[in-house]
């Protein structure tokens, strides 16, 4: 019977514990989320961002996003004068209390078959998968070529 008190008391105090513990600070966050407008639906559009990371060395695994068939995450490079593009299948790094950018040049996402064209002013929803941080809703911001 002792041990059933013991117990059940330590149980009550579960909820007043919780209330009392701060709330974890998220340790990834997006900045300059952009991509480019599109002419026509189904048009591949390209989608730059950077993670910033607070915390713990993590991994971007995948991207989704509703407004697209699906979402790949691509390296450009130069390969004797020729462009190169492959995607990446294993992720990205994000470094412990770093950032990871997906920019012009570099890496970057590739928003294929969208379901519609991308207007400049637009946001197009996107969630980021990480393999410790979970899963990080943001939106790219549709701007025009001539805005760089």
């Amino acid at each position: 019977m002792r041990m059933f008190r013991r117990i059940f008391g330590s149980l009550l105090l579960l909820p007043v514990l919780a209330l009392a513990a701060p709330a974890a600070k998220p340790s990834l966050h997006i900045e300059q989320a952009y991509s480019y407008a599109t002419p026509a639906p189904g048009i591949t559009a390209v989608g730059f961002l950077t993670v910033v990371n607070e915390g713990a060395a993590d991994r971007l695994v995948a991207v989704e996003s509703a407004a697209a068939g699906r979402v790949e995450i691509h390296e450009m490079s130069m390969d004797g004068g020729m462009m190169r593009m492959r995607a990446v299948t294993d992720g990205l790094a994000v470094p412990a209390t770093g950032r990871l950018a997906l920019e012009p040049g570099g890496y970057h996402l590739m928003l294929i078959a969208p379901k519609q064209a991308l207007t400049v002013g637009d946001a197009v929803p996107l969630t980021l998968v990480f393999a410790r941080g979970g899963r990080l809703e943001t939106r790219l911001q549709v701007r025009s070529r001539d805005a760089d």
